[in-house]
């Protein structure tokens, strides 16, 4: 689980023992052997992105010099340069792989709901009938595969037979999900939720153990497929993301550039994010810009070459696999041939503003049941809380074919076009056959089975619109973009299909006459789908440019960037309109995770003094002195108090700035010293100068701790103004920031402080900053 453990060392003590002016002084260091743990941090922390960044170019600056002086120390250089791409090559493999795996995994027992195939269990319904001598149109009955009333009744057939068949259904709906979240709740709490808001979060330098750790990849790998395969209304993609993410930590610490390096991971983790949207999505170019857009905070342009390396070979390992079958990386994959129309631009905006106002009530609403959950004995009951979720899921989806089957199956049913060989409801139509040229079939009359189909794709939106908001955010692994892109589809596809029929019945109105005469194939509903699809989800996550490539990677249709594109924008409007927080960044206030919006304007006139502790009625500023403190003064201030680190000045009188130490190195510090130092005892005094002071012949030996002190720590001065502040937080990923007047130190501002102060500002609860 320590899948966030990296040292860096820099510990080095010296022991005087005094005898007078004549007396030799004994100078053990320590320097040689590097202490374990110094430089490392504490679980919920942030961390210093400076450090790191500067402890990195050092370490390539003596790897550099050193390999112009042996062979070994070249080949040393040259494997250390090439140690990222051969990380970012396993990370994609990986990836790949568990990617393949859940898809076949899932697909087999979603369709376990169903029936079981006799030539092999381990077949799902549409392999089972591969080999079967059944006609096209009778390609899904064939005699291999059975449903539960045919295997146990022997006939499928009736009342009995379909009440059965509902039954089983349901029995093994809440069998997986009963499964997949006694597995987290036992093994992996971490391995919930979708995890991009973690990510996000740890992505900005924070902190979170075993959020990426080994037991989490296990478990949400297994749950996902359980999760999946129960029919709750929730997807896999966002998971993917946190498997990939959990395949790259744990690949990071077979190279130790990575392992010792909390910053350098960082970058590994934002390629890791991109390969795991390329998997999702078999879209490589849109997982790199989804990195890019959505969940990195810091991304150099080297981050940008290699993400786009790992998403090339996460998405190569899974087309090997082939995982449908069909040599395609998503079940949805569509091509449309026919051009759309410019007046068709009014019906695409008008989704891309249903998209925004369903983006902005889910999120609303989603995130005040979530809060429910949080504050009241519901969320004492997860496992009830899924069972009953999933037994009502199940229950209203079973007697509607469109809810009954896998969300992938239904988005992929409506993103098609229709063909002459299409057998499904919504391809009922009156066939003209005297007016077919070649493929195109032209706009014909809605027949009875589109009708049908029609009401129950109204029914499904409903359902799915409203059981979505309790299902996402319960203790199972649950995507968002799934659900989100069938809601827009399915709506997408409603008005797709009543354009068609308006312009069938209504060639002559003006707005039809210039571009769709009779017996023409004018309107494709499938891209109306697909464009509610990109809207909903863009309502939901803000994403804008990510997006439209994930959208047109999906499809393969680049003559219909145009539509994706005032789709996305007006969802992303119409939804900004009313709420500024996409779902991720409301999850991440919701749990109060420190995450400093890069994307948000700071509009205020505050100066650093307002911020700053201590504030005027506190107790002074907890400092350390250079050289005039023992070891029992710097124990009692670090037993008394629960700050990350303390200032060192001069002296309390001059309150002059030297530098900053962190806690945990001085913790470290001082016990390894009494364990291998002698002559440190309580009355020892600590120096962080570079010469020890003079002292009496009969003190003790005094414990030198120069070498954890940050000789350069940030400072602002008190009339800096506050967005200025904030600005450099964002920017260098500080920790905290001291504060000074005519350079003597006054206080402090942490990222903490400045998160409160943000709060507060937007009038919502300074406390709800959880983490330190």
């Amino acid at each position: 689980m320590n899948s966030w453990l990296g040292c860096l060392a820099l510990g080095g003590f010296s022991s005087y023992n005094g005898g007078g002016m004549n007396g030799t002084s004994t100078v053990m260091d320590f320097l040689e052997e590097p202490l374990p743990g110094v430089g490392t941090y504490e679980d919920f922390n942030t961390i210093d992105w400076v450090r790191e960044k500067s402890r990195d170019r050092d370490r390539h600056r003596e790897i550099t010099s050193r390999s112009k002086e042996s062979t070994w120390a070249l080949i040393h250089s040259v494997s250390d340069a090439f140690s990222g791409w051969l990380l970012m090559l396993l990370i994609g493999l990986l990836a790949g792989s568990l990617a393949g795996l859940i898809d076949i995994s899932a697909h087999w027992m979603t369709d376990l709901k169903e029936g079981v195939c006799l030539a092999g269990f381990w077949f799902n319904h549409e392999h089972c009938c591969w080999k079967s001598n059944t006609t096209f149109t009778d390609r899904d009955k064939c005699p291999e595969w059975k449903s539960w009333s045919q295997l146990i009744l022997g006939h499928g057939e009736g009342a009995f037979a379909y009440i059965l068949n509902y039954f089983m259904y349901v029995v093994w709906a809440l069998l997986f999900s009963l499964l997949a979240v006694l597995l987290v709740k036992g093994f992996a709490p971490y391995a919930c939720g979708s995890g991009i808001p973690e990510i996000k979060t740890i992505l900005s330098g924070f902190i979170i153990r075993g959020y990426l750790g080994k037991w989490t990849l296990i478990i949400k790998t297994i749950t996902l497929v359980l999760a999946v395969s129960s029919g709750l209304s929730l997807g896999k993609e966002g998971p993917l993301v946190h498997v990939a993410c959990c395949c790259g930590n744990i690949l990071c610490h077979l190279f130790t550039k990575y392992r010792k390096n909390e910053a350098k991971r960082r970058e590994v983790l934002s390629a890791a994010a991109a390969a795991g949207v390329s998997v999702a999505f078999g879209a490589p170019i849109g997982g790199v810009l989804f990195s890019l857009e959505e969940v990195s905070y810091y991304f150099p342009l080297k981050t940008l070459w290699r993400s786009f390396f790992a998403a090339l070979v996460a998405a190569f390992t899974l087309r090997s696999i082939n995982p449908f079958g069909n040599s395609r990386l998503v079940l949805f994959y569509v091509e449309f041939h026919m051009p759309w129309h410019l007046l068709e631009l009014v019906p695409f905006i008008l989704l891309g503003i249903f998209g925004g106002l369903w983006g902005a009530f889910f999120i609303r609403s989603n995130i005040a049941w979530c809060r429910r959950r949080k504050t009241t004995k519901l969320g004492k009951y997860p496992v009830l809380e899924v069972f009953v979720v999933t037994a009502i899921t199940a229950v209203l989806a079973f007697p509607n074919e469109y809810t009954r089957m896998s969300t992938s199956e239904l988005i992929s049913e409506l993103f098609n076009d229709c063909g002459i060989l299409d057998s499904s409801k919504l391809c009922e139509y009156v066939n003209d056959f005297n007016s077919t040229k070649g493929d195109d079939l032209p706009d014909r009359a809605a027949g009875p089975g589109v009708y049908t189909a029609m009401w129950q794709l109204a029914l499904a939106l409903i359902m799915k619109v409203f059981i979505t908001i309790f299902t996402f955010g319960m203790k199972v692994p649950s995507g968002l973009f799934i659900p989100s892109m069938a809601v827009g589809a399915i709506a997408g596809r409603l008005l797709g299909v009543a354009m068609e029929q308006l312009a069938y019945y209504h060639h002559d109105w003006a707005i039809f006459s210039g571009w769709c005469s009779q017996g023409a194939d004018c309107i494709t509903p499938g891209l109306y789908a697909m464009v509610g699809a990109a809207a909903c989800l863009g309502g939901v996550t803000r994403m804008t440019v990510s997006l439209v490539v994930i959208m047109f990677e999906l499809t393969g249709g680049l003559e219909y960037i145009v539509p994706l594109m005032a789709a996305a924008m007006t969802s992303k409007w119409v939804a900004d309109a009313i709420g500024r927080e996409g779902i991720y960044d409301a999850h991440i206030r919701l749990n109060g995770y420190p995450f400093l919006e890069a994307k948000e304007e700071f509009s205020h006139k505050t100066l650093a003094m307002d911020v700053m502790r201590p504030r005027r009625n506190d107790p002074p500023l907890t400092v350390i002195t250079q050289d005039s403190m023992t070891v029992e003064d710097v124990e009692s201030i670090i037993n008394e108090t629960t700050y990350s680190g303390y200032p060192v000045v001069v002296s309390r009188e001059s309150q002059r700035l030297v530098g900053f130490v962190l806690r945990r190195d001085l913790i470290i510090s001082i016990e390894n010293a009494r364990k291998k130092q002698d002559g440190i005892v309580s009355t020892s005094v600590i120096y962080f100068t570079d010469h020890s002071p003079p002292l009496p012949p009969s003190s003790p030996s005094m414990l030198k701790l120069r070498s954890i002190l940050d000789l350069s720590p940030f400072t602002v001065t008190d009339q800096t103004p506050m967005e200025i502040v904030v600005d450099i937080f964002r920017k260098l990923g500080l920790r905290q920031c001291l504060v000074t007047h005519n350079g003597k130190l006054l206080g402090i501002i942490t990222k903490k402080d400045v998160l409160k102060h943000i709060a507060q500002l937007a009038n919502q609860d300074p406390d709800s900053i959880l983490f330190n």
